[in-house]
Order: C-alpha cells, then sequence, then structure tokens
C-alpha cells in the first residue's frame, strides 16, 4: 500500500510538470527598413540576387587573390588567443547544457557498509549492508526544464560570440595587412619624389655654378628634398607599428611575422574586386553573429525568469532504497536479509523576507537589458553597413579623381622643369608643381588602401567570415 500511495504521488507530480512557469520565450521581430539607403543597384535587384547567394562568402579573403594574406588569415584563425578563449567558453557552455539536461533525470548510486560494535562489555557484534539507492526531484513547476533552456540558449550564445570572433579576427587581420601595403606603397612613392627632388637640387646647383640663379633656388631646393625625407620615418614607424598589430593576432613574436613578410615577395596593395550583395536589412538578423548572439543571450535571459519563478513553488523529491542488512556476509545471501525503502518529500518556501520574489524582479530587469542590448546589436549593425557601403562608394569615386589629378601634376611638373631649364618661369613653379606631384600621389595611395579596407569592413558588416552550416570552432594552437 505504501508503494502505490507513492507512485501514485509521484504520478500527480509528473502530470503537474507538464507546465513551467515563467514566459516563453518568443524571438524578436523587429520592424527594419524594406531598403539600404546606399543601395547600388537598387534594393529590388540586390533583394533579388541574394536569393541565389544568401550570406558572404566565408572565405570572402580570398576574392583578393592574395597568398599572404591567406597564409596569414590560416595562422590566425589557428592560434590567435581571443579565438582560443572564445572557444573554450563554447565548451563550457555545452557542457553547462549537458550538466542541466543531467538534472531531469534520477540519481542511481550503490553503497556497501561494514560495522563492529561493543555495549557494555557484551561480545562484539557485526553488521553488513549492500545495495542501491536512487532519487529523483520532479520537475513540478518547470524550474528545470527552464534552466535547460537557459543553459541551451548560453550555447548558442556563445557559439555565435565564437562566430563573431572569427569574423571580426578575419577583418582585423585583412585590415592591418592593407595598411601595411598602403604604408609600403606610401614608402615607394616618397622614395621617387626622392629621387626626383634631388635631380631638382643638383640641377639647381649646377645653375648656381653657372651664375644663372642665386643661392636662393639652392636651398629652397634643398629643403623641399629634405621635407620630403622627413616623411620617410614617420611612415616607417608606422609600418613597423601595423606589422606589430598583426604579430598580435597571430599570436606569435614581431620578429617570426617580420620573417614571415620579408621572405614573401612585395605585393602592391589587393584590388577592390566585386562588390558583395547587399540584400535586404533583415538578413542581417541570420548573418550577423553578433546579433545572434544577442538574441540567444536574451532567450536565456527569459528562460531564467522561469527559474527564477519555479524557486518561489513547492518542490517534490522521490528517494529509495534497495539492498541487502546482515550481521555476516554469508547472511546477505538469504532472503531475510533483503531491505527497501522508499519515500517522497515536498518542501515549500514559507517565509523569506521576499528574496524569491526579488530574484524573479532581477531575472526580469536582466532580461530586459538583453533586450536592449539585441536592440543595440541590431542598430550597430545597420550603422556598419551604411557606413562601410558610403566609404567604398565614396573611395573609389575619391580614387577615381585622384588618378586624374596625379597624371595631371605629374605632366604640370614635367612642363615645369622645361620651362625652369629655359628660364621661362621661376623656381617656385618648379617647387610648387613638385610638392602637387608627392602630396597627390600619397593621398592616391591612401585612398586606395582606405577603399580596400571600406570593402573588408562592408564583408565584416554583412556578417561575412563564418558559415551558419558548418559552425566556428576554435583550433588548437600551434607554435
Amino acid at each position: 500500500m505504501r508503494l502505490t500511495r507513492v507512485a501514485s504521488a509521484a504520478a500527480l507530480a509528473l502530470g503537474v510538470a507538464g507546465c513551467a512557469v515563467g514566459p516563453d520565450y518568443r524571438e524578436p521581430t523587429p520592424t527594419l527598413p524594406a531598403a539600404w539607403t546606399t543601395a547600388d543597384p537598387p534594393a529590388a535587384a540586390q533583394a533579388a540576387a541574394a536569393q541565389a547567394a544568401p550570406a558572404p562568402d566565408p572565405a570572402w579573403w580570398r576574392r583578393f587573390d592574395d597568398k599572404l594574406l591567406d597564409e596569414l588569415i590560416e595562422r590566425a584563425l589557428a592560434a590567435n588567443t581571443d579565438l582560443r578563449i572564445a572557444g573554450a567558453r563554447l565548451r563550457a557552455a555545452r557542457a553547462a547544457t549537458a550538466q542541466a539536461e543531467a538534472a531531469l533525470w534520477p540519481t542511481l548510486g550503490v553503497y556497501g557498509s561494514a560495522s563492529r560494535s561493543t555495549d557494555g562489555g557484551r561480545s562484539p557484534t557485526s553488521s553488513y549492508g549492500l545495495g542501491f539507492d536512487a532519487g529523483w526531484e520532479i520537475d513540478l513547476f518547470g524550474g528545470l526544464r527552464r534552466g535547460v533552456e537557459a543553459a541551451d540558449a548560453d550555447a548558442g550564445s556563445s557559439a555565435a560570440t565564437l562566430a563573431a570572433t572569427q569574423v571580426s579576427l578575419v577583418a582585423e587581420v585583412a585590415r592591418n595587412y592593407v595598411l601595411l601595403r598602403g604604408y609600403r606603397q606610401r614608402l615607394v612613392i616618397t622614395r621617387a619624389n626622392l629621387d626626383n627632388q634631388a635631380q631638382t637640387l643638383q640641377l639647381t646647383e649646377w645653375r648656381a655654378q653657372a651664375g644663372l640663379v642665386g643661392s636662393l633656388d639652392v636651398e629652397q631646393a634643398r629643403a623641399n628634398l629634405e621635407q620630403t625625407r622627413a616623411q620617410e620615418p614617420l611612415l616607417q614607424d608606422a609600418a613597423v607599428q601595423t606589422r606589430n598589430a598583426l604579430a598580435v593576432l597571430l599570436n606569435e613574436a614581431p620578429q617570426a611575422t617580420a620573417q614571415r613578410l620579408a621572405a614573401a615577395p612585395e605585393a602592391a596593395i589587393p584590388g577592390i574586386g566585386a562588390e558583395p550583395l547587399l540584400g535586404v536589412p533583415a538578413d542581417l538578423l541570420r548573418r550577423r553573429p553578433d546579433i545572434v548572439a544577442a538574441e540567444r543571450a536574451l532567450a536565456a535571459a527569459t528562460a531564467r525568469i522561469g527559474v527564477a519563478e519555479a524557486a518561489r513553488y513547492p518542490s517534490f523529491s522521490l528517494a529509495g532504497t534497495l539492498g541487502l542488512q546482515g550481521a555476516a556476509l554469508s547472511a546477505l545471501s538469504g532472503s531475510g536479509a533483503a531491505t527497501r525503502f522508499v519515500a517522497g518529500s515536498l518542501a515549500a518556501p514559507i517565509f523569506d523576507a521576499g528574496r524569491l520574489r526579488q530574484q524573479v524582479v532581477i531575472q526580469t530587469a536582466q532580461q530586459e537589458q538583453a533586450l536592449a542590448a539585441y536592440e543595440a546589436a541590431l542598430a550597430g549593425a545597420l550603422r556598419d553597413v551604411e557606413n562601410a557601403r558610403a566609404a567604398l562608394a565614396n573611395g573609389r569615386a575619391r580614387g577615381e579623381a585622384l588618378a586624374q589629378a596625379v597624371q595631371a601634376a605629374r605632366n604640370a611638373a614635367l612642363l615645369a622643369s622645361f620651362r625652369y631649364r629655359s628660364g621661362l618661369v621661376d623656381f617656385q613653379t618648379v617647387l610648387d608643381t613638385e610638392r602637387s606631384v608627392r602630396s597627390l600621389e600619397d593621398s592616391q595611395a591612401s585612398t586606395q588602401a582606405d577603399t580596400v579596407i571600406a570593402m573588408i569592413q562592408l564583408y565584416k558588416a554583412l556578417g561575412g567570415g563564418w558559415s551558419a552550416e558548418t559552425p566556428a570552432a576554435a583550433p588548437a594552437a600551434q607554435p
């Protein structure tokens, strides 16, 4: 009869456990614009084309066709410390999910005991026991199941955070690589201008020796030359700092990165290549891993409201023992040695001065924070795409204009040099044209690098660099 009553109580508890307290999570449906303000081609064409390619290429950097860049990114993906930390957090989150799921199941253990005692000078007595015990907390109000929901959402957020770390890492490696190429290109331009200005200085010295010009022209030419020379250390310093930033991303010593770059043939700034399809703003909800991470964090915060709410309600547990008990080891095989015990316990909070109720308030406030963080992530993603797209379009336009300006400035400098040799213009005209060439060529190289970086930022803003079909993982570090 006792077992029947306990079984009935367990069945009743399981029936009650069909519901779970707390709010059920519903994924947000934010209101998003139908098209990008900078969309070109028009949004309709972009949306139609996006059906064939719903997300940027996970390995978009290969479109630059730069083997050294490919090598650097592969090294970073294998050894970067931030990526390894994010991978470890994901493994911990997945283990926490398995741990929360295990709490839904009964526990089973085995025990054995032996004791010997005396009482008032009597003969010592022995006691032996062997058996199994089990326990099970019935999830009456769904607190454990809400805990599983929260842990599972945490694991999803950690996985998306790992992917977001990978996206940022790839983009940062590519950005620093392009910056480094830009600085080196500007150094090449500076040195070429130094050669030209050295020839101009020599020309003025010859003319001064011939008595055709005064020392003023010579000193102006020398000042122009040294002013250009002063730019070289600044560019070299910027190149070294950028190379060292790459070393941090690759998790290697600066000397190793310097050797890696020195072993590769010198290359120009990578070309821009084809622009990725923008699609529509709603695509960011699945493309951007940081938005996915924020959405999963919101789901976890919502589930924890249920965990806190369930703590305010009664809990019901079952415990049982099945074993053998006897005064001698040989007696454990007899039928009289069998023992069994089954019990149920019910516990409910009566007075806690509002502690559990305030925990629900805390979790609700944390859910509100998670919702605000999700909305902020979405707003930031929209901004990132618009900014990158505008920077790319404006960079292209500026680059085209500078190409024309550089050609015109070179022609003007050549004409000024010829006319100066003929005595038709003063030396100031030569100086002005040489300075214009130096400035415009430097601006052209800088703009070229900035435009490629804008393309990189656009890929990053669109969520390129990871694949939902093949979740990102953190490989083991390589020496």
